[in-house]
């Protein structure tokens, strides 16, 4: 029977690979992490567009946490080898077939076992996401552990969210500025 209890995650709809990274956030001083079970790799599927695609179990829920956690290190140190030999070796699990379907250009992922399927689809969203490795950030406030993909027009983005991280740091700099002006 399928979970009804969904926690709501501070930043999602970012890019499958940052949305992966995302299923760990900080609320206050506690830590959370959606993927600490099935009801929470089963959500996130869903937040993903994956849902309909793979199985909710044991083993996609073991090898996501994989990818996640070379994903984690890449994002902060991009020269790491052994975490870059780490989402290698998820890669390893997919295989693009490329196509010609009805005179258009196709491709199709194949796998050696289905439960690779969302961790190898992170780990390929991460390789297209290295067109623009500097548009690949973490969120500004030392306290935010989410990370984004910089869409915007200038690429000058700062906050995981201009409602929550953002903001916060908008209220901190006018504190600051309206009791440094009223100091004697």
């Amino acid at each position: 029977m399928a979970s009804t209890v969904t926690r709501r995650r501070p930043l999602v709809g970012e890019p499958v690979a940052m949305d992966l990274l995302n299923t760990r956030w900080v609320e206050g001083a506690t830590p959370h992490d959606l993927l600490d079970g099935i009801d929470g790799l089963r959500q996130w599927l869903g937040e993903t567009g994956l849902d309909t695609r793979f199985a909710v179990d044991g083993r996609t829920l073991e090898r996501v946490l994989t990818t996640r956690d070379a994903l984690a290190v890449l994002v902060d140190a991009p020269e790491d080898t052994e975490a870059a030999a780490r989402l290698n070796e998820v890669l390893g699990h997919g295989l693009v077939r490329r196509l010609l379907r009805d005179g258009i250009p196709a491709a199709t992922v194949e796998f050696d076992d289905p439960a690779w399927g969302p961790a190898w689809t992170a780990a390929a969203d991460y390789l297209d996401l290295l067109d623009a490795p500097e548009r690949i950030r973490g969120c500004a406030n030392p306290a935010c552990v989410l990370h984004f993909f910089d869409t915007s027009r200038n690429g000058t983005r700062r906050w995981c969210s201009m409602a929550g991280c953002g903001n916060r740091a908008k209220a901190a700099r006018h504190h600051a500025r309206t009791r440094s002006a009223g100091a004697p």
